[in-house]
Parts: structure tokens; sequence; C-alpha cells
């Protein structure tokens, strides 16, 4: 019998990009390997992309997590990375064991991953020291996240910060822009490259075209978000069309 999983998604309300590519990253792997896969939504108050709106909308994500595990899903994904990074170093981790038992108490233990965490944690993997980030935030929060990401281990050689500050907009940036901006970075002595370091900026559809490009495996928040929940099911971590980290490598 064909095994079926839920995947539960915390998702920023203003957010169009979380349900959409990671959906079909595991529908992309449905062509190449017998699991199937549901996708299921609780969505926290998110529309600009600033610190107080964040904090607000990260203390809803309890109630997200307790909805989720009604629908006794098998995993749960928080969908912001950004939310995450904005409340301090190591948070992800707090985050995750915090929204894990909000599951285990309401009977439908799951475990959660967050995007913030599964990107730092596929570094890693792929044994990532130094990268180039691609953010689409303003630039003291950009600035943040790349302290988070220095503060978990890695070098930090070139970020842009494309400034936008609408989360709306923020998921209608054009993917087809991103090897351009990269073309712009000096990638020379980077191990990889963090194409979107947040789950609503589009990117999937150039991941293949940078690691062409500059000859480096290439990582988002999704693509790795998508890495962690296969893990945490014990599944085959591989999907074609997602770059390195989803390769099957690793």
């Amino acid at each position: 019998m064909t095994k079926q999983y839920r995947i539960g998604q915390i998702v920023p309300s203003s957010n169009t990009t979380m349900e959409t590519e990671i959906p079909a990253m595991l529908l992309a792997r449905q062509t190449i390997r017998a699991e199937r896969f549901t996708f299921h939504s609780s969505r926290m108050r998110m529309k600009k992309v600033v610190k107080e709106e964040l904090a607000a909308m990260d203390a809803e994500s309890d109630r997200c997590a307790l909805e989720l595990s009604d629908a006794r899903v098998d995993v749960l994904g928080y969908a912001c990375l950004v939310a995450i990074m904005a409340m301090g170093h190591g948070y992800h981790r707090v985050s995750q064991k915090r929204l894990h038992e909000r599951t285990v108490e309401n009977g439908g233990a799951a475990p959660v991953i967050t995007s913030a965490g599964a990107l730092v944690d596929a570094l890693k993997v792929i044994g990532a020291k130094r990268i180039v980030v691609v953010a689409p935030y303003m630039k003291p929060l950009t600035e943040l996240v790349v302290d988070y990401i220095r503060n978990e281990g890695y070098e930090v050689l070139d970020y842009r910060a494309l400034e936008i500050p609408d989360n709306l907009e923020v998921g209608r940036h054009d993917p087809g822009l991103l090897p351009g901006i990269v073309s712009q970075m000096d990638t020379t002595h980077a191990d990889a490259i963090v194409l979107s370091a947040c789950v609503q900026m589009p990117s999937l559809p150039a991941v293949a075209k940078v690691e062409a490009m500059t000859g480096k495996p290439v990582i988002t928040a999704s693509i790795a978000t998508t890495y962690a929940m296969l893990k945490q099911l014990g599944l085959e971590a591989v999907v074609p069309g997602a770059g390195a980290l989803l390769s099957g490598a690793y």
C-alpha cells in the first residue's frame, strides 16, 4: 500500500510561496518515488516584514501548531525564516521544542521543522563553511539574518538585501532576476549560495541556472525545509530539479 503523508505548514497570512514551492517539490518527488503527500496550512497574521509584526506573528504559532495537530499531520513546517531569526540567536531550537510540545499535549505528536533551523542545518549537511546570501528584507533585518547565520558557525562572505518591505511584493519578486543578482556578487571563495533566505521569495525556477552559472551548490529556505521534512519522515531526501541538496547526493 502506498504510504500517505500529511504535511502541515504554519504560514504567515500574506505568504503565497510556501504553499507553492514546497508542494511543487514534493509533487515532483511523487513522479520518481511511491510516497504521496497532502498539504494542510494554518495562518498567522503578518503583512509588513518588520520586527514588531514578526514578533506578534510568532506569538500566534502555538495556535497554528494546535490546529494542524487536530488534522494529525505527520510533520509541521514553520514557514517564516526571518520571524524566527528576529527573535534572537538559536531561537529556532526554542520554537521547534515549544511547538512540538503543543502537538504532544493535543494528542497529535508531530515533529516541527522551522525554515530557519532547516537552512542552517542544510549548510552543515553539504559541508559549507563560507556562503553568500540573497534576502528580500530591508537592510537591518537582512543584517540580523546574516548575524544569526554567523552565530551558527558560518562565514557570510557577501549578502544582498533586496529591501522589499511588503510581504506580498516579496512573493511577486521575479525569480528570473536572481541569476543576475548573484552574478554581481563575489562567489569565488563561497562553498554554497543561499539564493533565497526567505520562504516567501520565489527562487525554485532559478536554482539550476545559478548552480550551472557558479558551479556551486545552491540552497534556498524552501529547499532546506523540504529536505528537513523528508529526513524527519524517514524518507529519501530526493527531488528532481531542486538543486544539489535534494539530488540524492546527501
